[in-house]
């Protein structure tokens, strides 16, 4: 049986806050969080602002680094790789979906799509010959020389995404992708990742406090205090919102 894409195990974070008398005070913001996403799935993560599922993203996305504990992403331990070493991690081995899109508004969607590969060293033509192709993947093609202002919220989004999958990572974070969209717009990105995870087996690690749009996943992982309290599938989900609780 093949390595888990991410392998977490007893994983702690704190951070270091100073009083006002000068001391030093952990703040710790998860707890010995142990967890397993395989290739190929599609989970949501959900928690109520200050759960940690936000820092808990970041360590994923190798934005941060744990406290004490051990991740693995594609059986390779990064725990304690140095910071040129993440960088690369995060350029081939990630995609990133932001909530508010994080375009570069001086270039077209192509040269947005085409930047990942031209920091990891791809000449400029055969860069934008890629990314023209990402962006047709996604109904875009026709709109790849529109600067960010000159496109919709949602196409904005579907820009973010080809530019996340344009190096062809195995794992695309997407914290809150839906937050700045209306409620059509939310249901054809969702609709968009389904597909990716579907038919090409991304697997998406989702961030939402949105039932509905955490209901497109097919394994539900809850956040509170820092511990994961319930991880499994959607049957817990649709039971939640037979009885009308909040998630």
């Amino acid at each position: 049986m093949p390595p888990a894409l991410i392998q977490i195990e007893q994983l702690n974070k704190s951070y270091s806050l100073t009083d006002a008398g000068g001391n030093k005070i952990e703040n710790p913001v998860l707890h010995d969080v142990n967890l397993q996403i395989d290739k190929g799935e599609f989970v949501a993560i959900m928690g109520h602002s200050g759960s940690g599922k936000s820092t808990l993203m970041n360590i994923l996305g190798c934005l941060d680094t744990p406290t004490g504990g051990n991740y693995r992403l594609e059986n390779q331990s990064v725990a304690s790789l140095s910071s040129d070493a993440l960088a690369k991690i995060r350029n081939r081995s990630i995609g990133f979906v932001f909530q508010g899109f994080n375009l570069l508004r001086r270039m077209t969607a192509l040269d947005n799509v085409a930047t990942p590969l031209l920091y990891a060293g791809e000449k400029r033509t055969i860069s934008r010959e890629k990314a023209l192709e990402q962006l047709r993947r996604t109904g875009l093609e026709k709109f790849a020389m529109h600067h960010p202002n000159q496109l919709s919220g949602g196409q904005q989004q579907r820009v973010a995404i080809s530019r996340a999958l344009i190096n062809q990572p195995p794992l695309l974070l997407a914290d809150e992708p839906t937050g700045n969209l209306d409620t059509q717009t939310s249901e054809e990105i969702m609709t968009l990742f389904t597909q990716l995870n579907r038919e090409q087996g991304i697997t998406i690690v989702l961030v939402t406090h949105e039932n509905d749009i955490a209901a497109y996943a097919r394994r539900l992982i809850q956040i509170k205090d820092g511990r994961i309290i319930y991880d499994g599938d959607q049957i817990h989900q649709v039971l939640e919102k037979q009885v009308g609780k909040v998630v």
